[in-house]
């Protein structure tokens, strides 16, 4: 790994290195976490978990080959090769930093409340019809995450797309120091997290904290759909260090007011979405496989940042015409039930809204399997309610609720379609026991719930 050596790793983590000398101005192979993982050559860094402490493998790890461990503790046997630092959770981010300053590959960063991981495909998509792109895969878009997709980078990379997902204050700034993004892509400003970040004002601080990361001639992409982000001007791109060259904010949307729009959107019910985009004075036409006027959005934010890596319009026409969908958001599966929704990997009262006029636009008979939103605080409730009052003016023929707050949901569809067909059960155990039963063969079903839910389950029973 470029630039990657002890004494390198030691400067930017503030750590000491300890019986280092026989490997001093070595370059290190890899950096892993997981002492199942090990190979010649890398560095283990001890991460303590939930369940398993990493420091209790670090004897094991020099003995399969690795070359050091970054340690909280330093290792009973004195010969142990190692950095000793103060967070090893902290360091592995400052390493990571220190790795991708060597590499100097761009990297896009792609944040926001909800839409992340699709938006994070589209931009891929986009820009590897031009460059060899390395993306975040999974959920590894966190203080941990990150740092390991980062350490997947090599030299033949030419970009790197990384998804930054938080929940708490201060998480966004270090991830940003993480990443020092090139380019940062906000998608919007929802109602997640409300538990640990207050309201949307507090979401938006904690999310924008990105911005001052940017690197001078980097680009801030925002939706100028937001209330929120749409309020966002060059002189918040200046950091406290005072102006500085970055480009933005180029905002993008479904109307003439920002500058990467598009017009014409003809939303073909499962079936994606055909538009045209405008952007710098040209026009040109466009057609996104993933169902949703969401999905058109996420495909303008790929426009944007193409366009400002040098990919043709073209090129951007094919990346986005390439797109696929993922299990858990948005997959459009065939089942004996029918069409099946599986948009279940979590929930938000602005995604499920997304999702359910989704559903609603559909053709044929329409169920909507939903349940319990998590993080959202002390209004937890309303928010579930509310989210119930929008889907009984859909027109959706029944509905499947499972968990605690979805009992909300159902006040809200009965406030709003007094006669809609609801059943409303304790869990997703009681549900998956009574689904085959009420739930008829044919028409669309959308699956939605936060993760904690486990409606992947529902998902695999319909499928099988």
């Amino acid at each position: 790994m470029k630039g990657m050596t002890a004494e390198a790793m030691a400067k930017a983590t503030g750590g000491k290195l300890l019986a280092c000398e026989g490997i001093l101005g070595r370059e290190i192979t890899a950096v892993v976490t997981d002492s199942r993982k090990i190979v010649p050559g890398c560095a283990f860094v001890a991460i303590k978990g939930e369940r398993v402490d990493g420091h209790s493998f670090v004897p094991q790890t020099l003995a399969d080959g690795a070359m050091l461990a970054i340690v909280e503790v330093a290792p009973e046997d004195p010969t142990t090769p190692c950095i000793l630092v103060k967070s090893t959770l902290l360091a592995i981010q400052r390493i990571a930093e220190l790795y991708r300053t060597n590499l100097g590959i761009p990297v896009v960063g792609i944040t926001g409340s909800v839409g992340k991981t699709s938006t994070k495909e589209a931009v891929a998509a986009v820009l590897s019809r031009k460059y060899r792109v390395l993306k975040t895969e999974k959920n590894f878009n966190n203080n941990l995450g990150l740092p390991l997709t980062i350490f997947r980078l090599t030299e033949e990379d030419e970009i790197a797309v990384l998804e930054m997902g938080i929940s708490h204050f201060g998480e966004m700034e270090d991830l940003a120091q993480t990443a020092r993004p090139d380019v940062m892509v906000i998608t919007n400003i929802g109602t997640c997290h409300l538990e640990f970040l207050g309201d949307r004002d507090g979401i938006f601080r904690a999310k924008t904290a990105c911005l001052p990361f940017v690197r001078d001639g980097g680009l801030v992409v925002l939706n100028g759909e937001d209330d929120k982000l749409s309020q966002v001007t060059s002189e918040l791109l200046g950091a406290s260090g005072g102006s500085r060259l970055v480009f933005g904010p180029v905002f993008y949307g479904l109307s003439e007011k920002n500058g990467v729009y598009a017009k014409n959107v003809v939303t073909n019910g499962l079936a994606g979405s055909t538009f045209t985009i405008v952007m710098d004075g040209r026009e040109f036409s466009a057609y996104m496989p993933l169902p949703g006027r969401h999905m058109v959005l996420n495909a303008l934010a790929a426009a944007a940042v193409g366009r400002y890596f040098g990919v043709a319009d073209a090129d951007i026409v094919a990346g986005l015409a390439s797109m696929k969908a993922l299990g858990g958001r948005v997959n459009i599966l065939e089942t004996p039930f029918g069409t099946v929704i599986d948009d279940c990997y979590n929930a938000s009262p602005a995604s499920m809204k997304a999702s359910l006029e989704l559903l609603a636009s559909a053709e044929g008979p329409k169920t909507a399997i939903l349940g319990d939103m998590g993080e959202l605080g002390t209004t937890e409730k309303e928010l579930h309610r509310e989210v119930g009052a929008f889907a009984g003016k859909l027109g959706i023929d029944r509905f499947l609720l499972a968990g605690t707050l979805a009992g909300e949901i159902a006040e809200g569809i009965k406030e709003s379609c007094p006669d809609a067909e609801i059943v409303h059960l304790p869990n997703t155990e009681a549900l998956l026991a009574g689904l085959i039963t009420v739930l008829p063969k044919g028409g669309n079903v959308l699956v939605k719930a936060s993760h904690f839910m486990g409606f992947e389950r529902i998902v695999k029973l319909l499928e099988g």
